[in-house]
């Protein structure tokens, strides 16, 4: 009889320790647990199922570009994370297989103009072409039409908005700098990313900056760590652009 006592002793330790780390599990969130899986593990959308916070919208403009376009998307599917790239149509041109590899990484595809052009200060209808030109370039390369613009430098006004209007197109700027054209660090750009709040829009590039690449998973692990997911952009109800779910 004692050495049943014992068996049953041992079996209710083994079930509480059971649920206990059952219950362990379903705590933790399912993005910080992905991204504290092991380096170079492949991960998916599921990683950021918990979004507590909200959403933020990760932007890289002015690619594609063969010094960090792959390494950008390694280090955003590594992390089971999507972002949107804004395109510079001529980069498209010459690297037309780096915007199908986006495309085929589940990244947003936007349009950033043909040829980066400063747009309130050419004139129309050349602010226009430059619209047109790279959508219809995007287009073409892709088979998608991008339904984001972005202006180059930031710069608009009410023609350019109107011109982005005409050709479907939402236009994108931004509420975070993270200064990578401006020679930031890797550790700068974090600080930058870790300003971010529900809704807010990074700034990033995919110019070639080895800093920028860097910084991907630390960005990532701290908005897992803060309850915030990357998310898609879109034109919200009044026809600005708003970050949601992806």
């Amino acid at each position: 009889m004692l050495g049943n006592a014992r068996n049953r002793l041992r079996i209710a330790l083994s079930a509480a320790a059971t649920a206990a780390v059952a219950a362990f599990s379903v705590a933790v969130s399912p993005a910080a647990a992905s991204l504290a899986a092991t380096p170079g593990e492949a991960r998916t959308d599921a990683a950021w199922a918990n979004c507590p916070n909200g959403y933020v919208g990760l932007t890289y403009d002015d690619g594609p570009n063969p010094a960090s376009t792959q390494a950008l998307l390694n280090a955003l599917r590594a992390g089971g994370a999507k972002a949107t790239f804004f395109i510079w149509g001529q980069h498209a041109e010459q690297y037309p297989d780096l915007l199908k590899a986006e495309q085929a990484a589940g990244m947003w595809i936007a349009n950033h103009t043909a040829t980066h052009a400063h747009l309130t200060q050419i004139g129309e209808p050349a602010a226009y072409n430059e619209i047109a030109t790279a959508q219809n370039t995007i287009k073409r390369i892709t088979g998608q039409s991008p339904t984001l613009f972005r202006p180059p430098y930031g710069e608009t006004n009410a023609q350019v908005k109107a011109d982005a209007a005409r050709l479907g197109l939402t236009e994108v700027l931004w509420s975070v700098d993270s200064q990578d054209w401006n020679g930031a660090s890797t550790q700068q750009i974090v600080q930058a990313a870790a300003t971010m709040r529900a809704g807010s829009i990074i700034l990033m590039h995919d110019g070639g900056y080895q800093a920028t690449v860097s910084a991907v998973p630390q960005i990532l692990s701290g908005l897992a760590a803060r309850g915030l997911c990357p998310g898609r952009i879109t034109a919200g109800a009044g026809g600005g652009a708003v970050v949601t779910a992806p």
